[in-house]
């Protein structure tokens, strides 16, 4: 149980940054919501996705690829010194090549007179890509409080740019009409606001790294890049499922909204109700910080990774509790014009821990290296996806997104896990964690049944306090499931 602790003691650690920066995510939401149109915000959502997309491939699966051969070489500095040489010019290529085109670019878009934001996002990714091998390395070093400052500094940085940007330089260029600020920015606040405060927040993170830069030895081997990449370009694409599950049905919207539909207004209300579900995300995304270099020193305890595997979901669905029993409150965070698309809220809850679930299993072919098996479940899972949208969103506009991310993530965490049973068995118990499960989605029907039976008045006091009291009974039987365990006390478990 010692081991377990220290992997809670580093998920809080790495958290630390993420949740700040959900917070502060949550924090813009009802002023954006505010202050941009429906359709405004679904422009931002559509310039998000392809950033998102795009970091994964410009790493081209690097990051954990340092992980691997890090444990495996002598002088660890040199697969991170490769990779960062790696990345660094295909990064700088892919700038300079949106940098001489962004204005045709824009244009093709959709988004005539907007180049500056094309070569804004060349730039966030660009600089992203290369701080993310700093970032790696730091993970592996286990300096997880420079880690969470540095991450802290670039999130704070983004917060004080945005505010600046949409409550004091409006003012500012209305006095200044001859501003050099106009130069990179509209007079008239909108979207590309937001993307300009991000690029501006990558520059600082990139100036906080100067000084590991200068101190660290870079040295490019050849023929170690030749292993990194036959193993990670594999995770590379691995990892396109979950940002193309948040991010495909972004880029579709445009091509197969329903006749009609204003899709840019389709997306923005839906993307705006996507964020009530990131407290989900926000946790599994602080355990994957923590967790991938802790199943590579501690892969060979199969037992612990199947552990960590049912403790993992039991926590999930307290949030999914958490979140789904309060959304009345919860949904206030969303301007009135965004709230249409508050239904759609449970089921990303639940696609993004079958997301979670996914990254515990697919540890077996990263510690075995048949990172090829990798690909075949992303297929799987982009087939489900693009059959879907492609299918349905014509007829059901983001609902069929949501079915979408829900079916490929059950899809590939099946595959995956038969996979898994075949080549490297790890022993999930899946008895015990469907019934985690299982009760947390009959207390949610419980809850909605309540709803419907008793027509509850929304925000009452008698719906919260229901629904607060089903929230109890399934921490009390999580913790009669996990009261078993404790017989591993005094284990290296």
């Amino acid at each position: 149980m010692g081991v377990l602790k220290k992997l809670a003691g580093e998920t809080a650690i790495y958290g630390l940054s993420t949740i700040l920066a959900r917070m502060i995510n949550f924090f813009f939401v009802p002023i954006y919501t505010r202050i941009l149109t429906v359709g405004e915000y679904g422009s931002y959502s559509e310039v998000m996705s392809y950033i998102a997309v795009l970091q994964v491939i410009l790493l081209l699966g690097l990051e954990t690829g340092c992980f691997r051969f890090a444990n495996k070489v002598e002088d660890p500095s040199k697969p991170f010194g490769t990779a960062l040489l790696t990345v660094l010019w295909v990064s700088l290529i892919f700038f300079v090549s949106l940098w001489l085109f962004s204005d045709s670019i824009a244009s093709v878009m959709g988004y005539g007179g907007y180049g500056k934001m094309i070569v804004y996002t060349g730039g966030i990714l660009a600089l992203d890509s290369v701080a993310a091998i700093f970032f790696a390395r730091l993970r592996f070093q286990q300096r997880a409080f420079k880690f969470a400052i540095f991450k802290t500094i670039k999130i704070l940085s983004e917060l004080g740019f945005n505010l600046l940007l949409f409550f004091v330089v409006p003012g500012y260029l209305v006095s200044h009409p001859g501003s050099v600020l106009l130069n990179f920015i509209p007079a008239v606040p909108d979207f590309s606001y937001i993307i300009f405060a991000v690029f501006l927040s990558c520059v600082v993170c990139t100036l906080l790294f100067l000084p590991d830069i200068f101190k660290m030895k870079i040295a490019f081997s050849k023929p170690l890049l030749r292993q990194m990449m036959v193993y990670s370009i594999p995770l590379m694409i691995a990892g396109l499922p979950g940002i193309l599950n948040e991010s495909l049905d972004r880029v579709l919207f445009r091509f197969l909204a329903p006749d009609g539909a204003v899709w840019r207004a389709d997306l923005g209300e839906y993307q705006a109700a996507v964020k009530l579900a990131v407290i989900m995300n926000l946790f599994i995304q602080m355990f994957r910080y923590a967790a991938e270099p802790f199943f590579f020193s501690r892969g060979k305890n199969k037992e612990l990774l199947a552990k960590v595997m049912e403790y993992f979901t039991a926590f999930c669905m307290l949030i999914f509790l958490g979140v789904t029993m309060y959304m009345d409150i919860i949904g206030l965070i969303l301007g009135k014009d965004f709230r249409g698309a508050l239904g759609t809220v449970p089921f990303m809850l639940l696609s993004y821990m079958i997301l979670g679930m996914l990254f515990n299993v697919s540890m077996w072919y990263k510690l075995s290296g048949a990172t090829r098996y990798a690909i075949n479940i992303t297929l799987a899972g982009l087939a489900v996806t693009v059959v879907i949208n492609v299918a349905f969103m014509p007829l059901f506009s983001y609902w069929a997104s949501v079915a979408a991310h829900l079916l490929s993530c059950l899809v590939m965490l099946l595959y995956s896990t038969w996979l898994g049973n075949r080549h490297y068995y790890i022993p999930y118990k899946w008895g015990r964690i469907c019934r985690y499960i299982i009760c947390g989605l009959v207390l949610f029907a419980v809850s909605v049944v309540l709803q419907e039976v008793f027509g509850f008045a929304r925000m009452s006091l008698v719906k919260l306090g229901t629904n607060t009291v089903l929230i109890f009974a399934y921490m009390a039987f999580a913790y009669k499931m996990i009261k078993k365990d404790i017989h591993y006390e005094g284990k290296d478990c």
